[in-house]
C-alpha cells in the first residue's frame, strides 16, 4: 500500500564556496554549539561569574569534545578504519560524519574542567548551566543527519515515514542519481530516528530548565537530570535503529551505554546533595549597591575611580543564594563562607593554594598605627586563594572601613565541564 504522505531527505550535504567545501553536517554542529554558549552563559552570569568566561570555558571544551567524540566513534566501530579494506587515515575524516555523543560529552567535560581551574570556577557550576544548553545544541546537530541521508530507522508506513536516497559513494555529500539524472531513493519509508532524538532532546531540555527553576538544584544535580533525561530516551530510540552497530549479546552497543550511564546519573542525583552554588568575585572591588538585576552584568573595571582595571577575576567565593541576593543589593561581602563552601575547596585553581607561611606579613613601612588606633588589626585578612580582602588590597590607614572578609572564606569557589553522528 502506497504511503499518503512521507518526509523527504535532501539531496546534497554539502556545497562549494569556491574552493571550500560547506557542509550541512559541520553547520549545523557549529549552530548547536553556538546556541549552548549562548544558554551557558546566561546561566552563568545568573550565578555570578563575570561576562565572557563562557568563551573561556569553549575554547577548551569544544575542542576536547570534538576528539572525544571521533575517539568513541573509532573504537566502537574499528572495523570501518582498521578491518578489512578499512582506511586507518579515514579515523581522521571527521567532515564526513562520526561522532559519538558518550565520547564527546566526556572529552567535553575533561576540556571544562581544564578551563574551570583556570577561571577558578567550581566544575559543578558550569556543569549545572550547561545542562539545559547542550541537549538544545544535540536537537540542533541531528540536522545534520537529514541532510546525511544517515540513521534512520526501520521500515514504516506512518504518515511521517522518510524517504531515504542512496548516497554516491564517489561523490561523498550527493545523492546518487539515475541515466535520468533523478536521484535515487532507497525502497519504502523508513522511521527518522533522528528526528525522535531531536523532539526528545528538546524535551529534555525544557524539563532542565523547569525542574531546575523550580527546585533550584545545584551540585551538578542539573546536569544529571540531563543525563538521566537524555540517556533515557536514547535507549528506546537506539532499539529503533537499523544502521549498522557492534552488538554484545544481541544488543547494540549503545544501547547498553545508554542503560549503564542512566544507572550512574540516577546515582549522583539521589547520593548528592546541597544547594544552589553562587559565586562571589574575591579580588575585585565590591561594586556599587544595585537595586535588581544581574551583578555579574556589572562592569567590574569600571567600579572605582583611580583603582587598576580588573580583566577577570582569579577566583570565585561561594555563597548559598540569600547571601549572594545580599550582595546583589548591598555590595557588600558575606563575612563567612556559606554552608556548603568547604566541599567547592576541593577543585582549587593551580596557583590559588594557601599562602606560604611569612606572605600575612605588613609590607615594610607599615607596622607602626597612628596614635588612637590602637584597636585596629596589625595585618588586613587575607582571602586563601592569594586575593586580598575588600576592595583594592591595603586600606587606607586611620579609616576602620570595609568589612574583613573571613580567609576560609577565600577560594571555597576556586575549580572546576558539546552534536554527533553516533555509531
Amino acid at each position: 500500500m502506497t504511503p499518503l504522505a512521507a518526509l523527504p531527505s535532501p539531496t546534497t550535504a554539502v556545497w562549494q564556496l569556491g574552493p571550500v567545501p560547506l557542509r550541512a553536517y559541520a553547520l549545523c554542529i557549529v549552530a548547536g554549539i553556538v546556541i549552548a554558549c549562548l544558554v551557558t552563559e546566561h546561566r552563568l552570569r545568573q550565578r555570578g561569574v563575570a561576562p565572557g568566561a563562557v568563551l573561556d570555558i569553549a575554547v577548551w571544551a569544544v575542542p576536547t569534545g570534538i576528539i572525544g567524540a571521533r575517539i568513541y566513534h573509532v573504537i566502537t566501530s574499528p572495523e570501518k578504519y582498521f578491518g578489512t579494506g578499512g582506511d586507518p587515515w579515514k579515523a581522521f575524516a571527521i567532515w564526513e560524519g562520526g561522532l559519538g555523543i558518550w565520547g564527546a560529552v566526556a572529552g567535553g567535560a575533561v576540556g571544562a574542567w581544564i578551563a574551570a581551574r583556570q577561571l577558578g570556577i567550581p566544575l559543578t557550576v558550569v556543569a549545572d548551566a550547561l545542562a539545559p544548553g547542550l541537549p538544545l545544541a544535540q536537537a540542533v546537530g541531528r540536522l545534520g543527519n537529514w541532510f546525511n541521508n544517515e540513521l534512520y530507522g526501520g521500515r514504516t508506513s506512518l504518515p511521517w515515514g522518510l524517504e531515504i536516497h542512496r548516497m554516491d559513494p564517489d561523490n561523498p555529500g550527493h545523492a546518487l542519481r539515475d541515466d535520468a539524472n533523478q536521484p535515487i531513493l532507497e525502497p519504502g519509508l523508513y522511521h527518522p530516528t533522528f528526528a525522535y532524538e531531536a523532539l526528545w532532546n528538546l524535551g529534555v531540555a525544557g524539563l532542565v530548565f523547569a525542574l531546575d527553576r523550580r527546585f533550584k538544584l545545584g551540585r551538578g544535580r542539573a546536569f544529571a537530570l540531563y543525563v538521566m533525561g537524555y540517556t533515557a530516551g536514547r535507549f528506546w530510540i537506539e532499539l529503533m535503529r537499523s544502521d549498522e552497530a557492534n552488538r554484545i549479546l544481541g544488543v547494540r552497543l549503545n544501547v547498553w551505554t545508554a542503560g549503564l550511564v542512566f544507572l550512574g546519573a540516577l546515582i549522583y542525583f539521589l547520593r548528592v546533595r546541597g544547594p544552589r552554588g553562587y559565586l562571589i568575585p574575591i579580588d575585585a572591588p565590591a561594586p556599587a549597591p544595585v537595586t535588581g538585576g544581574d551583578v555579574s552584568q556589572v562592569d567590574l573595571s569600571q567600579t572605582g575611580k583611580g583603582s587598576a582595571a580588573t580583566v577577570a577575576p582569579v577566583g570565585y567565593q561561594v555563597v548559598d543564594e540569600e547571601q549572594f541576593t545580599a550582595y546583589r543589593e548591598t555590595g557588600v561581602r558575606p563575612d563567612g563562607p556559606a554552608a556548603d563552601d568547604a566541599a567547592a575547596t576541593d577543585d582549587q585553581p593551580a596557583g590559588h593554594d594557601d599562602q606560604p607561611e611569612g606572605h600575612d606579613d605588613q609590607p615594610a613601612g607599615h607596622d607602626d598605627q597612628p596614635a588612637g588606633h590602637d584597636d585596629q588589626p596589625a595585618e588586613p585578612d587575607r582571602l586563601s586563594g592569594g586575593a586580598e580582602a575588600g576592595a583594592g588590597g591595603d586600606r587606607a590607614a586611620g579609616t576602620g572601613a570595609g568589612d574583613d572578609v573571613d580567609a576560609s572564606a577565600g577560594a571555597g569557589g576556586a575549580g572546576g565541564r558539546p552534536a554527533d553522528r553516533d555509531n
